[in-house]
């Protein structure tokens, strides 16, 4: 199994011993209770090692839901070449992804608002005797972990470690409350944005401090088509949007959770029909030389890991898709280097601030 198209790297793995847990133990509880794969479903299957490992087995049609658009790419491409493609369904985090779910195998995430939003959703749209294994390395895992699942479910039980991995098992959902308890709106009234989160999205409904950097900087900016890069809860794009009125303005993440977030930002903000939102890795959708500024917070972690790949493939993404002389803004741990990178894969770039933490340059596209 391969990460691609995702960053691939030595310590990089598709799959890890969790996966390997995780489907040992489904396989076996689905054949224990007789269920077919149309009552599975698997939450955060990173790329594809778990659906796979069950079309392997004979469970065909189980329903599975990936936060990115990497991992949904990495599972299309590691089923076609295991002959095992087209037996998986897959959903977004809705009803149809649990409507009669008796069995849901699940990677825990490490942030525990993402695991409140899976837990809920489960509880509020699976089967009742739905059985939930959430599975995650032991150096990861928390006891708040038991507590956010076991606010949804009466029983949670904690299973003995193996190869470093354990389980829980949650079981007997509670009754949930009407409504969902994402996306969480919290308003700025210091720089004039709402911004709204679903639980996998960094920083939550918080402004983060390099984003807020960057806001500075608006009227420094070309005004034109604007792609927001990464755009997590959208606080770029709809900010560029209220500035600059007359501009067109497109968000993009590679992330489920980010793309319903930055939707619901930009309906908080008024800004519906004014700001496209896409699901997409690193703008491909877009055409080649099609903006005129890019606005950028890139990431520096991939998962648990410390790596600047993914943020150097928003880098060569900026340069693709911006016109000769079009602008990258970007905002970056002022430690990181950057600016070296930039000029590299973009064009002429200099510094425009600095604060205790933060460098922002603007990076001029070649001709």
């Amino acid at each position: 199994m391969r990460r691609y198209p995702d960053v691939e790297a030595p310590n990089l793995q598709a799959w890890d011993a969790t996966d390997l847990l995780l489907a040992e133990r489904g396989i076996a509880d689905a054949s224990e209770r007789g269920l077919d794969g149309s009552e599975i479903a698997i939450i955060g299957d990173n790329y594809g090692a778990l659906a796979l490992r069950l079309a392997a087995a004979g469970f065909t049609g189980v329903r599975v839901h990936q936060d990115l658009a990497t991992g949904r790419e990495a599972l299309r491409r590691n089923a076609e070449e295991l002959g095992l493609s087209g037996l998986q369904v897959p959903c977004e985090l809705e009803a149809e992804l649990l409507a009669g779910a008796r069995l849901v195998l699940l990677q825990l995430p490490r942030g525990l608002a993402e695991l409140e939003e899976y837990a809920d959703a489960v509880a509020r749209w699976a089967s009742p005797d739905v059985v939930v294994l959430a599975g995650g390395r032991v150096k990861h895992m928390t006891l708040a972990m038991n507590d956010v699942l076991g606010a949804s479910f009466e029983v949670v039980a904690a299973e003995l470690a193996v190869r470093k991995s354990r389980l829980l098992v949650a079981s007997v959902p509670r009754t949930v409350p009407e409504n969902p308890p994402f996306p969480v709106c919290a308003k700025h009234d210091d720089v004039g944005l709402t911004l709204c989160t679903h639980g996998a999205v960094f920083a939550g409904s918080r402004l983060d401090l390099g984003t807020r950097f960057l806001l500075g900087f608006l009227d420094a900016m070309p005004v034109g088509t604007a792609v927001d890069l990464g755009c997590g809860t959208g606080a770029l794009a709809a900010a560029y949007a209220l500035a600059h009125p007359e501009a067109v303005v497109v968000a993009t993440d590679r992330s489920a959770a980010a793309v319903r977030s930055a939707r619901a930002t930009v309906s908080a903000n008024g800004l519906a029909g004014r700001v496209l939102v896409e699901h997409d890795d690193a703008a491909a959708s877009r055409p080649d030389a099609s903006a005129d500024v890019v606005l950028l917070n890139p990431p520096f972690h991939l998962g648990a890991s410390v790596h600047a790949g993914a943020g150097l493939r928003l880098f060569e993404a900026a340069a693709r898709i911006l016109r000769p002389g079009g602008e990258l803004w970007a905002v970056y741990n002022s430690h990181l280097d950057y600016r070296r990178r930039l000029q590299t894969s973009v064009g002429q770039t200099t510094v425009k601030g600095r604060s205790g933490k933060f460098t922002v340059t603007r990076s001029v596209r070649n001709g």
